[in-house]
């Protein structure tokens, strides 16, 4: 079985694939600068000064040094899961999957999702404002909405095509940003001082609200999370090497701005220092390539959105949900209920605050919840890796104390709109936590059958024309891992609750394993002619159509001889009509009458309303409706003895 790829791999170090990877990667990073530096001059209460600007450029260089490029670009990007990364393939990473590990991941995961909400609305809004500059009535709020419409409704038919130009056009945005600032950099050379990280010390300590202004400065490295979770679009190689260009023209742009606030700010004046970079001439094209730019980063964030749910299905922290694939890049999803989501929150984000600067009070609070879910899984991951622990521990205090840090300084933001991201984050945590651990519970009380003891009754089954034939050939999905063994339920559906005959049995087992391109299947024949199992093992960002790849194994099975798939009646056999199959999908339910813990009840609860919301095993695995039957049989819980009826005796 080898999935179809036609298009380049991206993901070796090339030209081409440095400039996409600008286009994939760096978007939201690299859009920062056009709120980042606003936000604050608008949150300082006590005016703009030399501190301000000097302090807040040293703190924002030495953010993208030591978050983006040392923990993510140096370190984190070695923590890949055969090429892949994010916050779920470093939860699949780490061996020991103990429950605080599980947890941390979907407060991550969920705070990611959150603040992604925020991220399109705040850029394009940021974008068009611009327009200001040539017209100050010129209604911001409309454009962006019109503009999210549009960009929400294209993903249906997938972005391959418009994607190509991203790589280009945000090539030109960076060399814009860099052209920019040293433009005005050579009026005011002396602000590359602020590289001086006693301008940091000085801001934090000295400037009046300047801790508080942390969560302003950290909106520069608000994609560094993106960052990781895209490496396996492009490879760790091209993300390093692109960044290093990606990281100078941010940080000349930044400096631009700290020098024509220096040259030019007076009192009074209400600016967004990104755009006054720009000659008259230049704002309405500039505009133009900030739009596009945004709507990139936006794009950018989408595409991610989809991809952690993705993942987050497959590694069963979120319900079965309709993942499309609309067309035939590997690894681009389309979730219509996501994207729906996403267009709504975004347009009320917009709605609600309307302006950019709002937004940012908003903004990266709960992405750096993120930050400190990845530090901790990390320094797991790489304890577990046999890294000395002196060294993961020194990794986690100074990223603790740096995140802990903008965490305490973002808390401010929660009562001006963080509290949106905050509950949004929350919502999402539920699900996955209902979704998870109610797995958990039920898997608890899966019961086993070893399959030995039941080879003759199998053959007798088989040949026992006193029992009506169920199908020429029945397949059962489990979930046992063991070939010697199935799970009790199977067998009670074919021999004890009515005999199904069948003149062959399948049992197909899909192995969902942490590597994410895993892509193979083995066939044993525990009794050969008449019982087979097929094991699928699938990686995390496979698609799993196992109606599809179950009939590719018997096309391959029957060419090589090793079974035939002639009909099982004679009237049809010497006609070689076909096989014919029914597949049986056994649902395991908790009766009514059973007692759990409160917090298990509680969680068995969630669990079982999720399911209702989410999509049939049927649906998920992509079977064929018209020859699949659902079967309900009970969860067996023994209960204690105090509450089982007694009999008397009168």
């Amino acid at each position: 079985m080898e999935q179809k790829n036609n298009h380049t791999d991206i993901r070796k170090l090339s030209l081409a694939g440095v400039i996409v990877t600008m286009g994939i990667v760096f978007g939201d990073l690299g859009t920062s600068p056009l709120y980042t530096m606003r936000s604050v001059m608008m949150g300082s209460k006590d005016g703009i000064n030399e501190l301000l600007i000097y302090g807040s450029l040293s703190c924002i260089f030495w953010t993208l040094t030591l978050s983006t490029t040392i923990k993510y670009v140096i370190i984190t990007l070695r923590a890949d899961n055969n090429g892949e990364g994010g916050i779920f393939a470093l939860f699949a990473l780490i061996r020991r999957k103990s429950t605080w590990a599980a947890i941390l991941c979907m407060i991550g995961g969920s705070a990611l999702l959150a603040d992604g909400v925020i991220t399109p609305s705040i850029t394009v809004t940021s974008a068009v404002e611009g327009l200001r500059m040539i017209n100050p009535e010129i209604p911001v709020v409309p454009i962006v909405l019109i503009i999210l419409a549009v960009m929400f409704f294209i993903q249906q038919f997938g972005t391959d095509r418009v994607g190509s130009s991203f790589g280009p056009i945000m090539l030109i945005w960076f060399l814009s940003l860099g052209v920019l600032g040293i433009d005005h950099i050579r009026e005011h050379p002396g602000i590359l001082a602020a590289v001086n990280p006693a301008y940091a010390f000085r801001f934090l300590s000295e400037f009046p609200g300047g801790f508080i202004l942390l969560g302003a400065v950290f909106l520069c490295t608000t994609g560094a999370e993106a960052l990781y979770a895209d490496l396996g679009h492009c490879g760790r190689t091209n993300i390093r090497i692109s960044w290093a260009f990606v990281k100078i023209c941010l940080l000349l742009n930044y400096f631009g701005q700290g020098a024509w606030l220096m040259v030019h700010y007076t009192p009074g004046m209400e600016i967004n220092p990104f755009f006054e970079l720009m000659p008259k001439w230049l704002i309405l094209p500039g505009v133009i390539i900030a739009t596009a730019a945004a709507i990139i980063a936006s794009q950018a964030i989408i595409s991610g959105s989809f991809t952690l749910i993705s993942e987050a299905v497959s590694l069963n922290f979120w319900p079965w949900i309709r993942i499309l694939h609309p067309t035939f890049v590997r690894g681009q999803v389309y979730i219509p209920f996501v994207n729906w989501l996403l267009w709504f929150a975004c347009s009320g984000v917009v709605i609600a605050f309307r302006e950019s600067n709002n937004m940012s009070a908003a903004y990266g609070l709960a992405i750096t919840i993120t930050e400190i879910m990845t530090t901790l899984l990390l320094s797991y991951y790489l304890y577990q890796r046999g890294v000395n622990h002196r060294l993961v521990l020194l990794l986690l205090m100074v990223y603790l104390t740096i995140e802990g840090s903008f965490l305490t300084a973002n808390l401010y933001k929660f009562k001006y709109g963080g509290w949106f991201t905050f509950l949004l984050a929350t919502v999402y945590f539920i699900v996955m936590y209902g979704w998870y651990f109610g797995r958990k519970i039920k898997n608890r009380y899966v019961t086993f059958s070893n399959l030995n003891n039941y080879i003759t009754l199998f053959r007798d089954l088989a040949t026992d024309e006193s029992v009506p034939k169920t199908a020429t050939d029945l397949v059962y999905i489990i979930s046992a891992n063991r070939i010697d063994q199935v799970e009790s339920k199977v067998i009670y559906s074919i021999f004890h609750r009515q005999p199904k005959r069948a003149d062959r049995y399948w049992f197909v087992h899909v192995d969902r394993v942490n590597e994410p391109n895993r892509f193979e299947y083995h066939v044993t024949q525990i009794i050969p002619g008449i019982l087979t199992r097929i094991d699928f093992h699938i990686g995390f960002k496979v698609e799993p159509r196992i109606n599809l790849y179950f009939r590719e194994v018997l096309d391959v099975l029957t060419r090589n001889g090793e079974v035939s798939l002639d009909s099982g009646y004679e009237s049809l056999k010497k006609y070689h009509v076909p096989s014919d199959f029914r597949f049986i999908l056994i649902e395991r339910i908790i009766p009514r009458d059973i007692t759990l813990a409160t917090r298990e009840n509680m969680t068995m609860s969630l669990h079982t309303l999720l399911s209702r919301l989410s999509i049939t095993d049927l649906i998920s695995l992509q079977l064929d409706s018209t020859n699949t039957v659902t079967e309900q049989v009970p969860i067996i819980i023994d209960q204690p003895d105090y509450s089982r009826i007694k009999r008397i005796n009168l």
